[in-house]
């Protein structure tokens, strides 16, 4: 009996969990709009820097040698551009994208820093559409699979084995 209460509250869990999915995804989206928009400009500004002497973006960043800040900064820019590309694509896979896929492309959704402002600015909301009562039904069905499987684990070594009473002969 406790076993069976124990899975419930496991699948409980996991519904208010995988539910909030679909609104954390949409926080993502958002601050992953707004670090590409600012990364672009940064991008964009050096890009015309370097055509307005004659250079190229590999050219110019090759140009930056000479003292400890040129080298430091010439390393800062190169983070900068692989950045850049590295969420615009990112936001190109998942832009226009619902919840469930979304959900398919999770990996897309690993940058640290903007994970973590979209979870300071995330608020759990009781999801009242389609896809919150699907994210919840699977958050359900996982969490009650995975705390029943868990708990039968270990409780596995403590059960009491039927003991065998040997025939006696006939």
């Amino acid at each position: 009996m406790i076993l069976r209460a124990l899975t419930l509250a496991g699948g409980v869990a996991g519904a208010a969990v995988t539910s909030q999915f679909p609104e954390y995804s949409q926080q993502y989206l958002q601050r992953l709009g707004g670090a590409v928009d600012a990364l672009h400009e940064v991008v964009a500004d050096f890009d015309a820097s370097a055509q307005a002497v004659g250079l190229s973006r590999s050219d110019a960043l090759a140009q930056m040698t000479g003292t400890d800040f040129m080298e430091r900064r010439r390393a800062d820019m190169a983070a900068t551009f692989t950045r850049y590309e590295t969420l615009q694509t990112a936001l190109t896979r998942l832009q226009g994208q619902g919840p469930f896929m979304r959900a398919y492309h999770l990996p897309q959704m690993s940058d640290p820093q903007i994970a973590g402002a979209a979870w300071q600015a995330f608020q759990p909301a009781v999801p009242l559409n389609f896809a919150g009562v699907v994210f919840a039904g699977a958050g359900f069905v996982a969490g009650g699979l995975g705390l029943g499987v868990l708990l039968r684990l270990l409780r596995a070594p403590f059960r009491r084995r039927g003991a065998r009473i040997p025939a006696q002969g006939r």
